[in-house]
């Protein structure tokens, strides 16, 4: 794609070329057979295809025979699925890691590693799982949490297999097993993932296809794993359009859908510390996460004090005329009529810094992770999403006005917002006015998942549906059982 995306180099060509091999070889192994979104396959048993399919059917049809296999086993057994994904994730993230990097061409690999590997390690697994019993002089009731069956999943090219990592760790832990229709862009290292974690899996407990991924993802083969009867709950993450027909589809949705994370900086706020932050969230895998700082309302008190920190913290300050020029060929509008908005152009989405600012013929040291320049609150990085590491800031009167303009900016998706400042009040101010799910205070973005913060981790953020951070009882349904007038061990209870 065009300055940002050079001709493919001969070590991306074996990559992509070993993986179709995996791909044809695991799919030839029983046959092919059926459209994308297709028929049925004759075939009775799914075993050895380790999850690799090339139509929704037989996918959603192995992924049931594993479930049914799954509901007859254990939770210690459900564990030692789980660790074998855990495993596979953290012993060959930069294997896997760079396999994502070479197809998808966005995003830094040292984070695209770094990804995998931390969400083998703090996904949460079974030790989630609970139950809650109340007792009295009736009786006892005991609620239990048990699993959906076949959650159909979309992931996006952003986070092709670390949501798939994550998302299996905590719906096979709640007891599910899951088709997954990745992005096309995220295909083949999807595919080749979700081999290797059912060919481990299969060979210590002789479950296949707890994980099964369509070979040739398309728009058709989404809509088929909507509406597929087998299918008893839609798992989506991804943009705007993807969020919208997810919600629409006949059965209940998990949606992690879009956000624009505004940052808040006030006059009371330690600079530098907010400096190192806003870079460290901002440049993470070059703004590709769902949570990642967007745009940053600065009080003027602090403004220049403000920039002068992103200085010192290593950032590229921009002069506004290399800001208009950035936003020109940054920014593109794509639509027609009253749908025409604009969206990151292909050419820079994901890209690292250097590559934006050669875009506009300047000149930066290769390692710089962000760059950032001041712009009014109507330049088009400041409302869209932009997903590439340069930052508007944005210079408002005081701690309200930012608020209020942070609120206007999040576009109502109560995703994602950061503030700095040590005054509690404004804090308490700003989180009540956005209602985000997550709300960040004096940190980077990816500390509200546990990095670096308190909690836990998930790349499965439901905002529209209101899940939030997902972890596997958000995988599960309420069951209740209820002995009357038994085992009311500490009272009388009831007589017969």
């Amino acid at each position: 794609m065009g300055t940002a995306h050079p001709t493919r180099d001969k070590t991306m060509q074996v990559t992509e070329e070993l993986i179709r091999n995996v791909v044809e070889r695991v799919l030839a192994q029983v046959g092919t057979g059926g459209s994308h979104n297709g028929s049925h396959s004759t075939c009775r048993s799914h075993r050895g295809r380790f999850g690799v399919f090339d139509n929704v059917d037989d996918a959603v049809a192995a992924a049931t025979e594993a479930f049914e296999q799954l509901s007859e086993r254990t939770i210690e057994d459900r564990k030692r699925i789980i660790d074998h994904i855990r495993r596979i994730s953290i012993e060959q993230c930069v294997e896997l890691g760079t396999m994502e990097m070479n197809e998808t061409r966005i995003g830094r690999l040292e984070h695209k590693i770094e990804k995998l590997k931390t969400l083998g390690e703090r996904t949460p697994g079974v030790e989630f799982l609970r139950s809650e019993v109340f007792s009295g002089d009736h009786g006892l009731a005991v609620i239990e949490h048990a699993p959906f069956g076949v959650i159909g999943c979309i992931t996006p090219v952003t986070h092709s297999l670390p949501t798939i990592t994550g998302n299996a760790v905590s719906m096979i832990a709640g007891g599910n097993t899951l088709v997954v229709n990745p992005h096309p862009s995220g295909k083949l290292v999807a595919a080749e993932g979700v081999r290797r974690f059912n060919e481990a899996i299969y060979r210590d407990l002789g479950i296949d296809n707890l994980i099964c991924v369509i070979a040739e993802p398309t728009i058709d083969s989404a809509d088929a794993i909507f509406n597929h009867r087998g299918v008893k709950l839609i798992c989506v993450t991804g943009g705007p359009a993807v969020a919208r027909a997810a919600m629409k589809a006949s059965k209940r949705a998990i949606v992690a859908g879009p956000g624009n994370p505004p940052v808040v900086v006030d006059e009371t706020a330690d600079l530098d510390r907010a400096a190192r932050s806003i870079i460290q969230g901002g440049a993470y895998d070059n703004n590709l996460l769902c949570i990642a700082e967007k745009e940053v309302f600065v009080v003027s008190e602090v403004f220049d004090a403000m920039m002068a920190a992103m200085d010192r913290a290593g950032a590229v300050r921009l002069n506004a005329r290399e800001v208009d020029a950035l936003t020109k060929v940054a920014i593109t509008s794509v639509g027609e009529g009253s749908h025409k908005h604009d969206v990151p152009h292909k050419d820079f989405l994901g890209q690292d810094a250097a590559v934006l600012a050669r875009g506009i013929g300047k000149n930066i040291p290769a390692k710089t992770e962000m760059i950032f320049g001041e712009t009014d609150e109507h330049n088009p990085f400041v409302p869209v999403e932009q997903m590439m590491p340069f930052l508007p800031f944005v210079r408002v009167r005081d701690v309200d006005e930012a608020i209020a303009k942070a609120k206007h900016y999040e576009h109502g998706f109560r995703h994602t917002a950061i503030i700095h400042s040590n005054n509690v009040r404004n804090m308490t101010k700003m989180g009540r006015a956005l209602d985000t799910t997550l709300f960040v205070k004096n940190g980077p973005c990816m500390s509200s998942l546990g990095l670096g913060g308190e909690g836990y981790l998930s790349f499965s953020i439901a905002t529209p549906t209101g899940e939030g951070v997902t972890t596997p009882l958000t995988f599960t349904r309420e069951r209740r059982c209820s002995l009357i007038d038994d085992l009311c061990i500490l009272g009388a209870g009831a007589r017969g």
